[in-house]
């Protein structure tokens, strides 16, 4: 009988071929497969072989180091995830070192970047060399937070001399996360700036932005704005403010403050020939009637011309409904959007990112059961979709239109074909990288080099 090594339910391990010096896994015997985390997955042709390219984010709370790997595809298989979600998976074969072994495993390539492992190893690489003790960890290697330092120092990369802000209210959000991220990653200096806490001195002659009582901002290359709803009016003037001292700014302060106005963009799409679901809106209680009927009736969507992420969007489902709804909206002078409900679309929408024109990625989201609404806040689902031409071109033109590089562009499928729900200037990271297991950080930094002309030493 041979003898087994024991292992704990977490391990290092590394991948010479790939030159990952190490990543950790979760080592789940209840797992067939083994997986690894990858993005930028793509296909590639090497004379008569399959092969695939993709990266490799390592470290759990570091996305800024990338390696780029290339494999002989082994195999595709059809994968169901925890919640029950099958997907279909590249495999390779690549050989693991675990402490002294080395040894040919199979791997899937998966996004893994919400779950807690960069790594998963599986029973098939277990069996017949492992025991698993789940009580403990790290019984083969244990490195410390300085010898991942050492390990992945050549991936630091050199200081580039750009300089650019993103300027947000949340240090924790995953999408303020993933920018700093991306943006460090491709050696460019960044610098996390809290709306709320700079202040403008106007001058003519030597204008400035301040930031937590007295530090004067110095030049800045370019400010990436990620804007919640309750701070626009203030965040756009910081940004007018940026843009007057030289700075470029990703979505400038008219494009977003354009976007922001449900009801001006409403107007915009609807005089640019862009086809949107019926909508109504109105001021007097003696109009509510008519209102419903101009949207073809109940069942009935209204908005409050502030909505975000899903809220302040009621669905009434009658007529009798949609009147209490309107005019209680109304007796409090709050404005609102009345639209019509797609009722094929069966709670689906298209969520298109742009960026300088071209779309990156797209997903679509599921609404939960018993939701109309399919947004990711809402507790809705995302998956990777693949867009039609008229999907593309409608998303590409109302970016275009509200003049924002960078942009959320809601569509849903209509008996009409595809409607624009509505554009968004500060799009969610989270859900679309999750589903389509592209990197839409880094192409957002590469949009910004890209306007400046900047070229990597």
């Amino acid at each position: 009988m041979n003898h087994l090594t024991i292992i704990g339910s977490e391990e290092w391990c590394s991948f010479h071929t790939f030159g990952i010096p190490a990543i950790k896994a979760r080592v789940d015997s209840g797992a067939k497969t083994s997986s690894i985390q990858a993005n930028n997955i793509k296909p590639i042709v090497k004379g008569t072989e399959e092969w695939v390219k993709f990266e490799v984010n390592p470290l759990q709370v570091n996305r800024s180091i990338s390696i780029k790997c290339e494999a002989k595809i082994h195999a595709r298989r059809t994968i169901k995830s925890s919640i029950g979600i099958a997907e279909e998976r590249i495999v390779i074969k690549a050989p693991i070192t675990i402490g002294e072994d080395t040894f040919d495993i199979e791997l899937t390539l998966a996004n893994r970047d919400s779950m807690e492992y960069r790594m998963l190893l599986g029973r098939e690489a277990l069996q017949h060399r492992y025991l698993v003790n789940p009580s403990e960890g790290f019984l083969i290697t244990s490195y410390t937070p300085e010898d991942l330092d050492v390990k992945y120092s050549a991936f630091k990369k050199e200081k580039t001399g750009l300089k650019i802000a993103l300027l947000a209210s949340n240090t924790e959000l995953y999408s303020n996360k993933r920018l700093m991220e991306a943006g460090r990653a491709r050696g460019h200096d960044m610098v996390f700036l809290n709306v709320e806490q700079a202040y403008m001195k106007f001058d003519a002659t030597e204008p400035q932005i301040r930031y937590r009582g007295g530090n004067i901002i110095d030049a800045f290359d370019a400010i990436i704005p990620r804007i919640k709803p309750s701070v626009t009016f203030y965040a756009c003037a910081l940004i007018r403010q940026f843009d007057a001292m030289g700075a470029y700014c990703l979505n400038s302060a008219d494009a977003i403050t354009q976007s922001r106005d449900k009801l001006l963009a409403t107007q915009i799409f609807a005089k640019n020939d862009i086809h949107i679901p019926i909508t109504g809106f109105a001021n007097s209680p003696l109009d509510t009637k008519d209102l419903i009927k101009m949207v073809n009736g109940a069942p009935l969507i209204i908005k409050l011309l502030e909505s975000t992420q899903g809220k302040g969007v009621v669905l009434a489902e009658t007529t009798k409904a949609a009147e209490s709804v309107i005019n209680a909206f109304k007796s409090v002078k709050t404005n609102i959007l009345v639209q019509e409900f797609i009722k094929e679309a069966n709670g689906q929408d298209i969520r298109c990112f742009v960026v300088n024109g071209k779309i990156v990625a797209s997903m679509q989201r599921q609404a939960a059961k018993g939701e109309f609404r399919a947004n990711i806040h809402q507790g809705g689902s995302a998956s990777k979709i693949k867009i039609t031409a008229q999907e593309r071109k409608l998303a590409i033109k109302a970016a275009k239109i509200l003049n924002l590089p960078v942009a959320g562009v809601d569509i849903i499928r209509s008996n009409k074909g595809p409607l624009l729900l509505e554009v968004n200037s500060s799009p969610g990271l989270e859900g679309i990288e999750a589903a389509t297991g592209l990197d839409i950080a880094n192409f957002m930094i590469e949009s910004i080099e890209k306007k400046l002309k900047f070229r990597k030493k």
